[in-house]
């Protein structure tokens, strides 16, 4: 099967992320899913996440799925991966379709609930803020929750949408950003002081990099795991704190004079340092 013609669009959930072209592109991933017997009959969502979701990919990109079922994958798979829960793995499945990679991650509804558990208001007053408390797996699978396309089990994604929506995993991901970019800063700073300039270039700019993922995450704009999409991101969000040709001058190093770097270590620290103030914890 081609993967092309097939789920009705009806069925899907609309997001504004969600383009003309990336739904078109997902019709038929179900049915082909079910046709190679990478589909649990028992399944209680199949939703397409990352940039097929988004509307951002290209012709190379991957067709990324998850399936969300009560019981545990007993079908093909090509890896496993670890996760802090019960049980801990979620089975992975690859299959190539008309050249293009699918990968399947098979989720239970209970693994699903505990990674819920683990981002409440009283998990994070009671000091998890400082801790990541996901790991990259269980947060991206969280996050891209809010920007997934639903093939099946609307019903379901929803129900998760709004239980995620009252956790408290904006404040964990903004404050751990948050605390990621205080450690670069301080990178920073202890290296221009040691007179290791070069490195100090390096920190300076991983400490940017985290302040505009923790601005992006206190407006709910996820994706701090995967920062080749940040500058997309920012496009989108467009946060009144930062434009995106400020953004984009940092992030390319463009007024970094190579004779002078402590300069410009010295302003992208402060610029940090400003953005993190004005960063909303909620």
């Amino acid at each position: 099967m081609s993967g092309q013609g097939g789920v009705d669009s009806a069925t899907l959930l609309q997001g504004p992320w969600e383009t003309p072209a990336a739904r078109a592109g997902l019709a038929g991933c179900l049915e082909g899913l079910e046709l190679r017997g990478l589909l649990p009959a028992d399944h209680l969502a199949v939703i397409c996440v990352g940039s097929v979701a988004r509307g951002w990919a290209n012709d190379g990109s991957d067709y990324d799925f998850n399936v969300i079922a009560p019981g545990p994958w007993h079908g093909p798979s090509a890896r496993t991966i670890p996760v802090p829960l019960r049980p801990g793995t979620v089975p992975s499945a690859v299959e190539y379709v008309d050249g293009r990679r699918w990968e399947v991650k098979y989720w239970l509804d209970i693994q699903v609930e505990q990674m819920l558990a683990k981002v409440s208001w009283s998990e994070f007053e009671q000091g998890g803020a400082a801790a990541r408390a996901l790991t990259d797996a269980e947060e991206l699978f969280l996050e891209r929750l809010s920007t997934c396309i639903t093939l099946s089990g609307a019903s379901w994604v929803r129900g998760k949408r709004q239980a995620l929506a009252r956790t408290a995993f904006r404040a964990f991901v903004t404050t751990r950003s948050l605390v990621e970019a205080d450690e670069a800063v301080e990178d920073a700073l202890g290296q221009l002081a040691a007179g290791d300039t070069d490195s100090a270039v390096l920190s300076a700019h991983k400490a940017f990099g985290h302040v505009v993922d923790a601005l992006l995450e206190s407006h709910g704009v996820y994706g701090s795991r995967t920062p080749k999409w940040r500058a997309r991101r920012l496009g989108e969000a467009r946060p009144r704190q930062l434009s995106y040709a400020d953004y984009w001058s940092v992030e390319t190093m463009r007024d970094l004079d190579p004779d002078h770097p402590a300069a410009w270590v010295t302003q992208v620290v402060q610029r940090c340092r400003d953005l993190s103030i004005e960063v909303e914890i909620h």
